[in-house]
């Protein structure tokens, strides 16, 4: 029987993690008719009332085994902190349900692993929600490749200036800066350049990164060149400094520039005799959606992992952070001597 997105049954998800991402993702939701939002988690009841009277989520959960165990739903939406993605995950799929985890996909390799064993062990779909690389626009990007003849750069931007920057320089020490959270510069902006660079052109042979540490030990910004056979790449990313930089796949022949990488909007391609064409589509979804949509047809399909955002992906992209965090000095309690 061939698979179609009509006759695909509805997903009952779970939601670990209320914040804004979460409230994102509940949004583009609404445009995925499959998507039935069942449960929500938090660590008081209070705030799992409140979140699902926004919501209109009729079951709420204190307690993670619980909710893990509870035939109430099929799947799970996780994005607590990152040093909890990896045990939350294996919880969940240990118990039978499907893993949408935020990025980054875990604090480091040896966690991807050990989710991937997971997932496979208990036939269930994971897949890390890595957005831009599911989207249209990206998929334009890696379709017009070969029209800019033979790749010689990589280049990436993503640099946002935070507020939780300012309350560090108070004296005041915010999640997005904690390292015992397994946060950072890299973990937050950097993945976005990486992740796609992963998907576009695999594993890099080098790798050579510099950086900024802050007061607390997380990263504040950095810079990384990749060596790939006849091509080099080059990534930027910082919450400490702003940048309109774009996004450039740089060809013998031409040369693709995209506005932004973690939220790809436009797309031009130019050439070297002058010509130039627009290859982007208008969002006509949510940025968010196509993850979602991606996610439930796997789990229609039988699938425990997607072949662009797939595990192997995943796994690459966790083993360059762990590589930058050891040139750069930036050490994990989730790491245990692991990096």
């Amino acid at each position: 029987m061939t698979y179609s997105r009509k006759t695909s049954p509805r997903v009952r998800f779970g939601i670990i993690g209320t914040n804004f991402i979460t409230e994102k993702i509940l949004n583009a939701s609404k445009l995925e008719p499959r998507f039935e939002l069942a449960a929500v988690y938090s660590r008081t009841q209070q705030r799992a009332d409140e979140f699902a009277k926004t919501y209109n989520i009729p079951y709420t959960f204190t307690s993670l085994e619980e909710m893990a165990t509870s035939n109430l739903i099929d799947a799970v939406y996780i994005a607590s902190p990152n040093f909890l993605h990896a045990s939350q995950s294996i919880l969940f799929m240990e118990n039978g349900k499907h893993v949408l985890c935020e990025k980054p996909f875990a604090s480091n390799a040896k966690e991807v692993k050990e989710m991937i064993s997971a997932a496979e062990k208990n036939n269930v779909t994971l897949m890390e929600a890595m957005k831009p690389s599911l989207t249209p626009n990206f998929r334009e990007i890696k379709n017009n490749l070969d029209k800019i003849g033979k790749i010689r750069r990589y280049f990436s931007c993503y640099c946002q200036y935070s507020s939780r920057y300012d309350k560090l320089k108070e004296g005041i020490v915010m999640n997005a800066f904690d390292p015992t959270l397994s946060n950072g510069s890299v973990m937050d902006l950097g993945v976005y350049t990486i992740y796609p660079m992963v998907v576009l052109f695999g594993r890099p042979n080098k790798i050579s990164a510099t950086g900024l540490l802050l007061s607390t030990g997380a990263d504040g910004q950095g810079a990384v060149n990749f060596e790939y056979d006849g091509m080099n790449a080059t990534v930027l990313y910082s919450k400490i400094a702003d940048s309109i930089l774009p996004t450039e796949i740089q060809g013998e022949e031409g040369i693709i520039i995209a506005d932004r990488i973690n939220i790809i909007s436009n797309v031009t391609l130019k050439y070297r005799n002058g010509e130039e064409t627009v290859i982007s589509k208008p969002n006509e979804k949510d940025e968010y959606y196509y993850e979602i949509a991606e996610f439930i047809d796997l789990i229609g399909q039988g699938k425990i992992e997607s072949t662009i955002n797939s595990h192997e992906n995943s796994l690459i992209t966790s083993e360059i952070i762990d590589e930058i965090r050891k040139q750069l000095g930036i050490v994990y309690p989730a790491d245990k001597n692991e990096i």
